[in-house]
């Protein structure tokens, strides 16, 4: 499976994040601690936000660790949101439009898990997209469609709405196709101020997420650690794995929960249930001459 660390607080260079830490995610894609994959080498991205509306994207599919490029960039490159990913492919191609993070406007989306029996649903999935969306979809995996679902249920004005109205739409589908467990994932959204990250699986088993214990806490318990005395209060990671082995530093986010970082400092756990969803386009005529398609509605929604 894939791994990633969503990171906000004081901006810092990129290698404290990516190749710094005792347990890195550089490190973690050689001999992850957990997840099926044996290494993660499908491809790797990074996106981060630099004072402009729209992140910046690097992604490659080159070992990170062969990769001279992203370390140059890593010791120069400072930003107060990071979003990391290296990618075990779940099926779908390795080439790098299906390299993670994903971008649309000002939000990232990433993704450990998968869709089961994605390709046997992904026309039903796609034909849920809002048609005004489908032109920016540039790759073939499970997670730019899920990306693509909760732009369509309205990312922009409720994210957890979205995510849990996407995820129940992807469940409905796969119901009716007889997937007993259509959808496993720990995945994360940012829109370059807040950071929502979600762990849920149709049969409760999901993939690891953990966040960071409040800095206040960590300067209390280890006053002579320099680097807790050196970022602000506001300072928080969500990982698929902890970055060390730090007593104390990291705590698991529960099943069926969405983690939430706001760009105040607050942050806070809710409970996270799929919501039953139809989906928002429905096909009217299809023929050899027309394929005629309307909206139901929602923030993408056209007349």
């Amino acid at each position: 499976m894939c791994r990633w660390l969503a990171y906000s607080g004081s901006p810092l260079y990129l290698d404290e994040l990516l190749y710094k830490p005792e347990h890195s995610l550089i490190d973690r894609r050689l001999d992850p601690a957990s997840g099926s994959s044996t290494t993660n080498g499908d491809g790797f991205g990074v996106g981060w936000y630099d004072g402009k509306r729209t992140p910046a994207l690097y992604r490659n599919l080159c070992p990170p660790w062969d990769d001279q490029n992203l370390r140059e960039l890593c010791q120069h490159i400072r930003s107060p949101l990071v979003f990391a990913h290296v990618r075990a492919s779940t099926g779908t191609p390795v080439q790098q439009t299906n390299c993670h993070p994903f971008r649309h406007g000002n939000w990232l989306w990433m993704h450990n898990g998968l869709i089961d029996g994605f390709d046997s649903i992904k026309r039903e999935l796609v034909l849920g997209i809002d048609p005004a969306l489908y032109h920016h979809i540039k790759g073939s995996s499970d997670t730019e469609i899920l990306f693509f679902l909760t732009l369509t249920y309205g990312l922009d004005h409720d994210p957890v709405s979205a995510v849990q109205q996407a995820v129940g739409y992807v469940e409905k589908v796969g119901a009716d196709r007889g997937i007993p467990n259509p959808i496993r994932m720990s995945a994360a959204a940012t829109n370059g101020k807040d950071v929502w990250g979600f762990r849920y699986s149709t049969e409760g088993q999901s993939p690891s997420l953990y966040y960071s214990t409040k800095i206040e806490t960590l300067r209390e318990q280890y006053p002579h650690i320099r680097k807790f005395r050196k970022v602000s209060h506001d300072t928080r990671l969500i990982v698929s794995e902890p970055l060390s082995s730090l007593a104390g530093a990291w705590n698991e986010v529960p099943e069926s929960t969405c983690a939430v970082i706001v760009a105040d400092g607050e942050d806070w756990l809710i409970p996270f249930t799929p919501q039953p969803a139809d989906a928002r386009v429905v096909l009217l005529d299809h023929s050899a001459d027309a394929l005629i398609v309307e909206h139901r509605g929602g923030a993408n929604a056209h007349p």
